[in-house]
């Protein structure tokens, strides 16, 4: 019913005062982009794909219509296709909302809005934007974009001028609901046990984020802080005892963050963490409480030798400080990246990734003999926007 509400509200927000408009006073307008990536790697399946043998199966497209019916109010919808080995192909929606912007300093937007987290959050569901095929996984998980990506809620942003000597600094507060799809990615090999997430987690969420331009020109620095759950939605396995549940605690997801640009150089870096605790109860009694403790970090640099050509590479890591010591306890990743544009709206992406540890995408079912502890994994993706 949330659902229905946040998008109704947007539609209507866009219709009414386009009641005696044409088509044309609506200023709208149609975006979007297709990719189609293959996937290798020498050791493990990843992303529930057959990639050992070589996988195509990693298709993406991804349409948003915006128009503008008064001149400080934007309205507009993003829907998404998404196929990724055993997960996905369907179409789902990104995000739907009315944007009503006061003034620099202040402006409401509401439905189903981004989640303005990190450094590649907002940004992360526009492919042809960066030069990336595969964001630090630690912090910008594929197999769950389109849970981390989008709230049910409102957003308040601005941006405050502090002067020459101090720069400028953008802030945004946000509220409402996070739902979890029941077939997110992130569950693929507690879905592989038999279980099953009933209608996804639902939990409240919460937070901001300040984003610092500082001085120093081409040099931002940022923080954001979300505060989810409890979820309200416990979990279920059909094949456990009768009243068999999870729920999540409330818990916070803090980043931090930096991006530096001079010419064609960016260099960047960010900090996450998120801790929170699982409790396992059968008919209401708690009998087990799981905790998680995952820290994750990336810096990243890239370089634009050409208007047509982009090189950059990126190491991360992403650590859960709860489980036991050996391979599954983390996942190390360096990133060799480029970029070509063959015109306006067509681009080729090429990336070898050099993976140490198993605590991400890979999945049972496709790894039965367990998940060896290095391997390498190559993406190559052509991409068209409009």
């Amino acid at each position: 019913m949330k659902r229905f509400v946040a998008i109704l509200a947007v539609s209507l927000a866009g219709a009414l005062p386009a009641v005696s408009q044409s088509l044309e006073d609506l200023n709208i307008q149609i975006h979007g982009y297709a990719t189609q990536g293959f996937l290798y790697t020498t050791n493990n399946n990843i992303f529930t794909t057959n990639s050992s043998n070589g996988s195509p199966a990693w298709t993406e497209a991804v349409v948003n219509v915006g128009a503008q019916p008064i001149p400080k109010l934007r309205v507009g919808v993003q829907a998404r296709y998404f196929l990724l080995g055993n997960e996905g192909n369907d179409i789902t929606l990104d995000w739907a909302a009315a944007d009503y912007k006061v003034n620099d300093k202040f402006g409401v937007r509401f439905g189903k809005v981004k989640t303005p987290s990190g450094l590649f959050n907002e940004i992360q569901d526009i492919d042809p934007s960066y030069m990336w095929s595969l964001l630090p996984q630690g912090n910008y998980l594929l197999v769950s974009r389109n849970s981390q990506l989008a709230h049910y809620g409102g957003v308040v942003y601005g941006t405050l001028n502090l002067g020459h000597s101090a720069g400028k600094l953008e802030y945004r507060g946000f509220g409402g609901e996070r739902v979890v799809s029941p077939t997110d990615g992130y569950f693929i090999n507690y879905i592989e046990r038999g279980t099953t997430f009933g209608n996804g987690e639902h939990s409240a969420i919460y937070g901001g984020a300040l984003h610092w331009k500082t001085p120093l020109p081409g040099l931002m620095i940022g923080a954001s802080n979300i505060r989810n759950g409890p979820t309200s939605t416990p979990a279920f396995t059909a094949a456990a005892p009768s009243g068999y549940t999870l729920a999540w605690l409330s818990y916070n997801q803090s980043s931090y963050f930096a991006r530096y640009e001079k010419n064609r150089l960016m260099v960047a870096g960010e900090y996450g963490k998120g801790p929170f605790e699982v409790v396992v109860a059968i008919n209401g009694v708690v009998r087990n409480t799981l905790r998680f403790d995952q820290r994750e970090w990336y810096g990243m640099a890239s370089y634009k030798v050409t208007d047509k050509f982009t090189f950059g590479l990126y190491q991360s890591q992403t650590v859960n400080h709860q489980a036991v010591l050996g391979p599954a306890r983390y996942q190390k990743d360096w990133a060799l990246s480029g970029r070509y544009d063959l015109g306006q709206y067509i681009y080729i992406k090429a990336e070898e990734h050099l993976l140490d540890g198993t605590l991400l995408n890979y999945d049972l079912t496709l790894n039965p003999n367990g998940a060896k502890t290095t391997s390498k994994l190559t993406i190559l993706k052509v991409g068209v926007s409009f």
